[in-house]
């Protein structure tokens, strides 16, 4: 294995260079500098100390992005104990279920989530600790107590006069394969399995980012906006501990993040990238640009060759003002982005990407650079990762994407029977999604091996591929496309903001789905063509990483 520095000497090398700098916003809210992380984490640390934590033991933590959660996590980790991070839009019966299957000692939890949970269904936890202020909600041991009641007093008494940069020494990983955390999948089916991801993943993803973006983000201000959950890896890697291991000033978006109030902090904090998922980039640009370009006067100069390029280059402009005006991309991961954005954001020559991960890899498994992005693909290899397709014919068969490397999980907490059909002897992490590469190592996506629809002539079916042409036509929101029998089905979720607005009646937006029909069915192969189209009148659930859970909906 390369020689891989210790993750830990990481943060305590940022935190003594970057004493001064603000650290941690959250937006509208309060400033943390470096040495205010600094000052919260050694009381952490001797709340852990005097509370019975050990090395290796196992912390949770539960709530919305902030401040607070993020020097919580540090706290963890440079204790020397595995953070188990929990997304915190999960059911109070899966948080127990994550708390007690990570035989968590402690759990960390958020304003929103300390209401709906039960301490009586955590019966391992020796305590609960408040994210805003670090109080204590429940404690089942004299010690813990003593050591929260006492704490500013062990506090003074081991820094008589004042804590300085000389007094932050952390514990070192005993080496680049010890278990960081354990970070458990959103997993649409049955009980989410908890990835341990070693430190030489997170280094790895560290430095993948610093060689792909370090130097192009040098010239653009310390700003970055956290709006992806950090108890998931791709919020974790790129908006928080690529961030604050640089000594850039990471912004919080505290409450559940409308597109408006995105949109208000790009214009606020004029972030440097943004990593974000599919849906919020479309939304915005749904929202706030096709409207304005979507005119006649508008249509007519796009089609006039003469100045179509400078028309472009205006709408440019625009969209890169309304994300800010100082980023050098955005980088988009978790699902597939939707065709017609796509299009247009190429069209535009808008900086985007789309990468592709998983939380098994920590998460990044290809990357490409805007500029050499291919549209449609989702970049290449990773720095420290190499991807192969299992297929006979890997640049026109789909089969299934293998990756290997520095990124790749130790397994599975407490379930050697998936690791075992999850990694092979060789390395590779079977990531269950099917995709092509071309010559030139861009990786395609053609679906998650178990969505995809076998017809009745055995033809492959990747439900993404359709449910993609059929968000873009009128009135659809999101849809899922289901089989029944031999027959596929589109559940359609419609824009209903946009009946109202346009006054119209159920019998009228019935005959504009059929119609929608008729013409996606004009661009399908045969045996993938939709048999009906069935409105769906609420929003489909999803998965808090914002993909639909499809299982829900095979049985309508």
């Amino acid at each position: 294995m390369e020689s891989i520095p210790s993750f830990i000497e990481l943060i305590e090398k940022s935190i003594i260079k970057n004493w001064d700098k603000d650290a941690l916003t959250d937006y509208k809210g309060a400033t943390l500098q470096y040495h205010d992380v600094a000052r919260k984490i050694e009381k952490l640390h001797i709340m852990f100390e005097n509370g019975g934590v050990s090395k290796g033991d196992k912390i949770a933590l539960c709530g919305r992005n902030s401040a607070n959660w993020a020097v919580a996590y540090l706290a963890t980790l440079t204790y020397g104990a595995i953070a188990v991070p929990i997304l915190h839009e999960f059911t109070a019966d899966q948080i127990h279920n994550i708390v007690n299957h990570s035989d968590a000692k402690f759990l960390f939890t958020g304003d929103v989530v300390a209401t709906i949970i039960d301490a009586t269904k955590m019966p391992k936890l020796e305590g609960i600790i408040y994210i805003p202020d670090y109080s204590l909600l429940v404690s089942r041991t004299d010690k813990l107590t003593f050591a929260r009641e006492h704490l500013n007093e062990m506090f003074g008494q081991k820094y008589p006069k004042y804590f300085r940069q000389e007094h932050v020494h952390y514990t070192k990983e005993k080496g680049p394969n010890e278990m960081a955390l354990i970070n458990y999948t959103s997993g649409t089916t049955g009980f989410s399995k908890g990835v341990m991801i070693p430190y030489r993943a997170l280094w790895s993803n560290y430095d993948f980012a610093c060689q792909v973006m370090g130097k192009h983000l040098e010239k653009r201000g310390n700003n970055v906006i956290s709006i992806l959950p950090m108890a998931h890896m791709y919020g974790m890697a790129f908006e928080f501990i690529y961030e604050f291991l640089e000594g850039k000033h990471v912004f919080f978006l505290t409450r559940v993040p409308s597109p408006a109030i995105i949109a208000q902090a790009f214009a606020d904090i004029k972030p440097c990238i943004i990593i974000a998922v599919p849906l919020i980039i479309e939304k915005i640009i749904r929202k706030k640009v096709f409207p304005k370009i979507q005119n006649n006067r508008m249509k007519l100069l796009l089609n006039m060759p003469v100045i179509n390029k400078k028309v472009n280059e205006k709408i440019c402009e625009q969209v890169y003002q309304s994300f800010g005006g100082n980023l050098y991309e955005i980088i988009v991961g978790g699902a597939a982005f939707n065709q017609e954005v796509e299009s247009f954001m190429k069209r535009i020559n808008f900086p985007y990407t789309v990468g592709y991960g998983a939380t098994e890899c920590a998460p990044i498994i290809c990357y490409a650079p805007w500029n050499e992005f291919v549209a449609g693909s989702c970049g290449k290899a990773a720095l420290h990762m190499e991807v192969k397709i299992d297929s006979s014919d890997p640049q026109h068969k789909p089969g299934e994407i293998l990756a290997r490397g520095l990124n790749v999980m130790l397994g599975y907490y407490k379930n050697e029977e998936a690791t075992r059909t999850t990694i092979d002897k060789d390395g590779w992490y079977h990531t269950g999604d099917l995709g092509l590469i071309d010559e030139k190592g861009n990786v395609f996506i053609k679906g998650r091996s178990k969505n995809m629809l076998l017809s009745s002539n055995g033809q492959n079916i990747y439900p993404e591929e359709i449910e993609d042409k059929l968000n873009s036509m009128a009135l659809v929101m999101e849809s899922v496309v289901i089989q029944k029998g031999d027959k596929l089905i589109g559940l359609v979720h419609p824009d209903y903001d946009e009946v109202r607005n346009l006054g119209l009646t159920n019998e009228d937006l019935e005959k504009i789905m059929e119609q929608n029909r008729q013409e996606i069915n004009n661009v399908l192969p045969a045996y993938s063509k939709l048999s009906a189209i069935r409105i769906h009148e609420e929003e489909f659930a999803k998965t808090p990483k914002k993909s639909i859970k499809r299982y829900l909906y095979q049985e309508e």
